[in-house]
């Protein structure tokens, strides 16, 4: 059995969702398929979440209409079979009418995780009655009834497993099983969500948890490329990824993947396949266990880097210091991207800012600390990239960009470098040119 999934623009309209059936269509094979909300309505949704916090009934009205307009034209334009289009309508109607009931509650966690995983319920209702009319075998699961993963960082893939298997055998057999991404239940069993782009992730979940042949990731480019199209021009996609070669990339800001999209499906070598909706003929990006080429292979950036300096206040304060700062950033709950060390001194790098301030108050008792704002890090990626005779020309930045940090040895196949983030798109080109320009296309062999 496959897992495909499609994200918010390969749902985005109604040319769009006949491509994708298209694709489900294109072999026999029993398949779950994970669809994100379309593009714009979590957008839509976050903002309703922003009326609620301000009472702002006016607003909320306005959005929630909006939001259904959008689904009745939808389903006018992609429905033919009139009963099943007033079915349609009714459906959608009862569900914005939840979103308005729950949009009169005071604001919480709860009230958000309920607001913003419901685009995704939208689009499968309708999405599942169209593969119905074209003629495939479906049958609609909904996420909140088995993806009860109790921890967003170590999904419980055996409660998935057992859950989702008892919801199937509920069932009439079909080809295809329609289901939401991004959507979950957390320890507490309460509604949750997987964050932005956790379709991705609900695929892989669903995937290890059902033992999938593959695994594939359906979105508007051919497959991921070694740098960032958006920014660089004479990028080209890359053949094959090894899992921690993805992982990389993901975690430092390459936006075709959710961070923690491969976890789940590591341990049970589970191949992912990114593919383009708009292109299904092109080859993509195969990840999996297999290496096929050494050295470098692609760079990521991410922004919204905060670099943090800390110095102790005693020279021979050697012993204990780097683990006092260790448990402050534990404490506080806050990851480290980055980091470089000297006997009395450290530099790092933190995205999540919330309690930064609480962070700066109890280091202070014992050091010095200073925090600069606006950095990106860049990101070169490749297994054992440090023996690819290429990477040492990356070290000519030094001569035209001013680096803040340069991070190697954590693994064997990433070395990062902090910029300020108005030089994010300088070194990215300047990256490109040295390190790509002359290289081949990567090869899967």
């Amino acid at each position: 059995m496959k897992v495909l999934k499609f994200g918010g623009t390969s749902v985005g309209s109604v040319e769009n969702l006949k491509r994708v059936t298209s694709i489900i269509n294109r072999d026999n094979e029993t398949k779950i398929v994970v669809c994100s909300a379309m593009s714009g309505v979590t957008d839509q949704l976050v903002r309703l979440t922003e009326n609620i916090k301000f009472a702002d009934t006016v607003a909320i009205a306005k959005n929630l209409d909006a939001l259904e307009k959008k689904h009745f034209d939808l389903i006018a334009q992609l429905i033919q079979e009139e009963t099943s289009r007033n079915l349609l309508y009714d459906k959608v109607s009862r569900i914005i009418t939840q979103l308005f009931d729950i949009s009169c509650q005071s604001y919480s966690n709860e009230v958000n995780s309920l607001i913003i995983t419901s685009g995704e319920t939208l689009l499968t209702e309708i999405f599942a009655e169209f593969l119905k009319e074209s003629g495939c075998s479906v049958q609609l699961l909904y996420a909140k009834d088995f993806m009860y993963v109790e921890s967003t960082d170590q999904p419980n893939i055996n409660n998935v497993a057992q859950k989702l298997h008892e919801q199937i055998e509920d069932l009439p057999t079909a080809t295809v099983y329609l289901t939401q991404g991004f959507v979950c239940r957390n320890r507490e069993e309460n509604i949750s969500h997987l964050k932005r782009g956790g379709s991705d992730y609900t695929a892989t979940i669903i995937g290890a948890a059902i033992n999938a042949s593959e695994v594939q990731i359906w979105t508007d480019i051919d497959g991921l490329h070694n740098n960032d199209p958006r920014y660089v021009e004479n990028t080209h996609p890359i053949a094959h990824l090894t899992y921690n070669e993805a992982a990389e990339l993901a975690y430092f800001g390459a936006k075709i993947l959710h961070p923690q999209t491969v976890s789940p499906v590591v341990d049970r070598e589970i191949p992912v396949l990114l593919k383009n909706t708009f292109n299904p003929d092109a080859q993509g990006t195969v990840i999996s266990n297999a290496i096929g080429t050494m050295g470098l292979k692609a760079i990521s950036a991410k922004d919204g880097i905060t670099a943090i300096k800390i110095k102790s206040n005693r020279m021979l304060m050697a012993h204990g210091f780097l683990r006092r700062i260790f448990e402050v950033f534990d404490k506080f709950e806050t990851a480290i991207d980055m980091i470089t060390t000297s006997e009395i001194a450290i530099s790092l790098t933190i995205d999540d800012t919330k309690n930064l301030e609480e962070i700066i108050k109890e280091i202070k008792q014992y050091a010095h600390i200073t925090v600069q704002e606006d950095y990106s890090i860049i990101c070169i990626v490749g297994e054992a990239v440090i023996d690819d005779k290429k990477t040492s020309k990356l070290f000519d930045i030094l001569n035209h960009i001013p680096v803040r940090m340069i991070s190697y040895g954590g693994s064997n196949n990433n070395i990062s470098l902090l910029v300020e983030k108005e030089r994010k798109i300088e070194t990215l080109r300047f990256l490109n040119a040295k390190l790509f320009d002359a290289a081949p296309l990567i090869s899967a062999n």
